[in-house]
């Protein structure tokens, strides 16, 4: 297990070969960190897929709307919606897109990101600036490497759980 030092800002994701620790950057982006807390702790996220994984780029989860393989799953929708929340303003940084870190994935309005995310799979510092940067994988990035590509894949893997590592 990762050395914790924030259980309240670290997410612990489930997948099928093991699990992935986010530490969240609340400092650098509040409402980004808080929303994927709020959705973890609502259970949102548990059962969603990943929709779009390119391959030397990213994976792209997080479609609580469309993209639940436990409910009501529609693989050709996957990745068209978000929550009932409210759309984020974007919070821009200095930190680039490096491997492991999560974005903040949105259409071509830069305060449309609402749940979905990605994790980087290798440093993409073309889209520093353009889309919001709120943690990073601290532990379990094989994991995500392994992750099954496609866009979508044509059998997508899933985050089994998603929980903040202070309830877990």
């Amino acid at each position: 297990m990762a050395d914790i030092k924030d259980p309240e800002n670290t997410i612990l994701i489930e997948l099928k070969d093991g699990q992935v620790v986010v530490e969240l950057m609340p400092d650098v982006a509040p409402e980004h960190a808080a929303r994927m807390k709020e959705l973890a702790r609502e259970g949102a996220y548990d059962g969603v897929v990943f929709h779009r994984v390119i391959d030397g780029f990213m994976a792209q989860t997080g479609d609580v709307a469309n993209g639940n393989a436990d409910k009501d799953f529609n693989l050709r929708r996957a990745g068209t919606g978000g929550s009932s929340k409210p759309d984020l303003p974007a919070e821009f940084s200095k930190l680039p897109h490096d491997r492991g870190t999560i974005g903040a994935a949105r259409s071509a309005n830069p305060n449309s990101a609402n749940s979905q995310f990605f994790i980087n799979f290798k440093d993409n510092h073309f889209l520093n600036g353009q889309y919001t940067v709120y943690g990073r994988v601290i532990e379990g990035m094989e994991h995500v490497d392994a992750i099954t590509r496609g866009e979508p894949p044509a059998d997508p893997d899933k985050m089994i759980s998603v929980k903040v590592a202070a309830d877990a």
